[in-house]
């Protein structure tokens, strides 16, 4: 009986994966809506809180957090390669309008939870991890929906921003707390930049070294997908081992192999099969961390926490819409289209985890958010590509 148990166990993750995707197919095609919002909808259900199917996460993050780590690291490196840094030397107040959303979404955040009676150390917490925006969802929607245009491109370049300014303050708050005392704020501030430019340091080296090697190989289209790819795989692996942001580094390393002129064919896009498969893992794993008893208990301040974030974000970037060049209605629909949230929140959460930040488990108002976003996020992303026309009318079968 217990051998058949083990057996049972073995076999729920790929269970798991292959439920998400066939939920993924069948609820794109009935509904129009994005795939992963299904992917994160049965990691939740299946979740050992709610049916028990998964089983919990070990102590150190076990396999699936690495493969979840691998495939955020194959998105990041996409979206990294996508910023076009001439754009923002022309355009700075894109870059300008990134710091003001980011930084009206934390003041924004914190008083809600000032509000709602959090500690302090929570409250610097929550404000941290909302300046953020999944790049995750972002990158596969807009993959997904074929969008191109403004405020896609305004997304994906605020998107990177906010997560490297998230990174640095929840980096930030993390060192506070394990400093136990707010004299030493100069320190934690001065160790979160350090990790950021080592991290990006990092990135860049790879950017460097590996379009170098294709190449004096001499094949650099032909076999570009599969090196950056085990390039990215070294990189998350590295970054871990060394106590660095994979978050900035995988960034810093799509960013350097850009503007080293490394094309991608169409074919390459989300890394072809691998990526596909990754992403389904990432999404499902990220919801599977989330218990229902604590979605439940941190619902009221969540959806608090949700509208206020959402207000932040969208009238950060339409101050900013006619000087950065766009229209009012553009502005606010990339405000809109920055509302993801939960797979990056749920990784950076599970690292800290793990790493023995142990305040990260009273926050239970991240559980009921990123459930929230996990499922809504990416519908929110969706309909403002479509009403920005920049993405076709979602079309689903009858």
């Amino acid at each position: 009986m217990q051998e058949f148990l083990s057996v049972l166990t073995g076999l729920a993750w790929p269970f798991a994966i292959t439920l998400a995707w066939l939920a993924g197919e069948f609820g794109q095609r009935w509904t129009g809506l994005p795939r992963i919002s299904f992917y994160g909808l049965v990691g939740f259900i299946l979740a050992a809180p709610q049916l028990g199917v998964l089983p919990l996460p070990p102590a150190g993050g076990g396999t699936t957090l690495l493969l979840a780590d691998v495939g955020f690291g194959l998105i990041l490196f996409e979206l990294g390669y996508r910023i076009n840094l001439r754009w923002l030397r022309t355009n700075p107040w894109i870059g300008v309008t990134g710091l003001f959303e980011a930084g009206l979404t934390f003041v924004g955040v914190y008083l809600v939870a000032n509000a709602f009676g959090a500690a302090l150390i929570d409250r610097l917490m929550l404000a941290s991890l909302s300046m953020a925006t999944s790049p995750a969802t972002v990158v596969r929607v807009i993959n997904e929906q074929k969008s191109s245009g403004q405020v896609t491109e305004r997304a994906l370049h605020l998107c990177a921003l906010n997560c490297v300014l998230a990174v640095f303050a929840f980096n930030a708050t993390v060192g506070l707390w394990i400093f136990r005392t707010f004299e030493d704020v100069g320190d934690a501030l001065w160790n979160s930049l350090v990790v950021l430019g080592v991290s990006a340091f990092t990135g860049a080296v790879f950017g460097l070294v590996v379009p170098g090697i294709l190449r004096l190989l001499g094949k650099l289209a032909q076999d570009a997908t599969v090196a950056f790819a085990l390039a990215v795989i070294l990189l998350v692996a590295i970054t871990y081992a060394l106590g660095l942001s994979p978050v900035v580094a995988a960034l810093a390393f799509g960013l350097t192999a850009r503007h080293r002129r490394v094309a991608f064919s169409q074919a390459q896009r989300n890394f072809g099969a691998l990526g596909e498969l990754l992403t389904v893992v990432l999404f499902v794993f990220a919801a599977s961390t989330l218990d229902w008893r604590r979605v439940w208990a941190g619902a009221l301040l969540a959806v608090a926490l949700v509208l206020v974030r959402l207000l932040a974000k969208t009238a950060g970037v339409t101050a900013f819409a006619h000087l950065s060049g766009i229209s009012w209605r553009k502005g606010a629909l990339t405000g809109v289209a920055l509302t993801p949230l939960s797979v990056f929140v749920i990784l950076l959460i599970e690292h800290a985890r793990h790493a023995g930040v142990q305040v990260v488990e009273e926050l239970r108002a991240v559980a009921a958010v990123t459930m929230l976003l996990e499922v809504f996020g990416p519908i929110i992303l969706q309909r403002a590509l479509v009403w920005a026309r920049e993405a076709p009318e979602v079309n689903h079968a009858a």
